[in-house]
């Protein structure tokens, strides 16, 4: 009985650690980019978008398809970094495996 004692203290320190790990991505942030710069959005390590900025050279009337495209880029480069950021983070916890089942964002 020891032993399940044993592996139900190690489950709730790593559920500790797990939750401890999802506050600290609410605080980081990363940026991701399209246009060479021009548009710019930050997100937090969680994924969730938080600003965008915008080149106001890119912010032509007659061209919003550009500008829309450029935004989405820029959005997917972003999430694409909080995720590689929560792997990595995890990575830590796991003690360097890999994880078996992708994050949910």
């Amino acid at each position: 009985m020891a032993d399940f004692t044993k592996i139900l203290q190690q489950a709730q320190q790593m559920q500790g650690k797990l939750q401890q790990i999802q506050e600290e991505l609410g605080n980081m942030t990363v940026t991701g980019v399209s246009g060479g710069g021009m548009v710019s959005v930050t997100a937090d390590g969680k994924g969730q978008v938080r600003a965008v900025k915008l080149d106001p050279s890119v912010v032509n009337p007659a061209d919003i398809e550009m500008l829309e495209d450029l935004i989405a880029v820029a959005v997917a480069d972003a999430q694409k970094k909080a995720t590689d950021l929560a792997q990595e983070e995890m990575r830590k916890l796991t003690g360097g495996l890999p994880l078996p089942f992708k994050l949910p964002f």
